[in-house]
């Protein structure tokens, strides 16, 4: 009578396929490190006001203020939020949080990835799996990336954008407000100028870097430029950090004029006229006319002939 095999019992069809000694360190080299942490986090766990207290302090700074937030336009709206700067000041500082990501398989031509961020405190994870195709989108197509620093720095850019989105899951949303909030305040209160000033340099910046005049600003923001708020700075100051970061063109944001010929003179309104005009002072002027002389002397030709004579008597 045959037995029944035991599933859970070590049998030669069973056992697991051997793993090389150094796959077998890193493995538990990483689990020991988890353990370590997730004891740590629960012997010192996070004061949530000291924790909040280090996140309004940190967004008081000005450089940290003015990359707390990105702006894209899409689909005629423009599409806003926290930027992955933010997200990582304030896993920083509330605490015992690991974040990153982790390259699972590197294929030709495409890379399998996972951003993840575990609160160790509460044991609340986010994780995200997602594929990186080795290629740049252009509009002029597609192309492959081959070198691989470009691959690096494709995989590093769209990882980061799925590490914020884990960061703010594990984060309460309230806390996250408020940074953004705070961000605000320090924008608003770091300068000392007058606005009409800020307005000024801000727009002589678009026009000096990007070709951007006031009225294409004017048309962006909704209103005239001596309306301008300091939250449409703010806005300003968004488009310009995208731009200068090569995230975006300024064909994204703004709509582009077009002069009405390449040498940039102001056409003939009336063209019809103007020809007219022209063939009507060419039939009057002399074929072989000469100019007038600056003494002062009259010139005979424009005398009858009759009655040139008697002038040089």
């Amino acid at each position: 009578m045959d037995n029944v095999v035991n599933i859970y019992g070590s049998t030669e069809m069973s056992a697991p396929a051997s793993r090389g000694v150094g796959t077998e360190m890193v493995t538990t080299r990483q689990a020991q490190e988890v353990q370590a942490a997730m004891i740590i986090a629960k012997k010192f766990p996070r004061n949530e006001t000291e924790s909040y207290n280090r996140i309004m302090k940190a967004c008081k700074r000005a450089t940290l203020a003015e990359q707390a937030m990105y702006e894209y336009p899409r689909g005629g709206t423009k599409v806003t939020g926290p930027s992955i700067r933010l997200a990582e000041a304030c896993a920083q500082n509330w605490g015992n949080i690991d974040f990153g990501i982790i390259e699972l398989e590197h294929r030709s031509g495409e890379s399998q990835v996972m951003a993840y961020a575990w609160d160790l405190e509460t044991n609340m994870r986010r994780t995200t799996v997602f594929a990186v195709p080795h290629m740049r989108s252009t509009k002029k197509g597609n192309i492959p990336l081959t070198d691989p620093r470009d691959i690096y720095e494709m995989v590093a850019n769209q990882g980061a954008r799925r590490v914020r989105a884990c960061i703010l899951a594990v984060i309460p949303g309230d806390v996250i407000d408020s940074a953004i909030e705070q961000c605000n305040l320090t924008l608003k209160g770091q300068n000392d100028k007058p606005l009409i000033d800020l307005v000024r340099g801000v727009t002589a910046t678009f026009d000096q870097e990007f070709g951007v005049t006031v009225s294409m600003l004017e048309k962006y923001i909704g209103c005239k430029n001596e309306s301008f708020t300091m939250n449409d700075l703010i806005r300003l100051k968004k488009v310009y950090k995208s731009l200068q970061d090569g995230m975006a063109k300024r064909e994204d944001y703004f709509e582009m004029q077009v002069p009405d010929s390449d040498s940039g003179e102001i056409s003939n309104p009336f063209p019809d006229k103007g020809a007219k005009e022209s063939k009507k002072q060419a039939a009057k002027k002399p074929e072989n006319e000469e100019p007038k002389q600056e003494s002062g002397e009259l010139d005979p030709s424009f005398v009858p002939d009759g009655q040139q004579e008697e002038l040089f008597k």
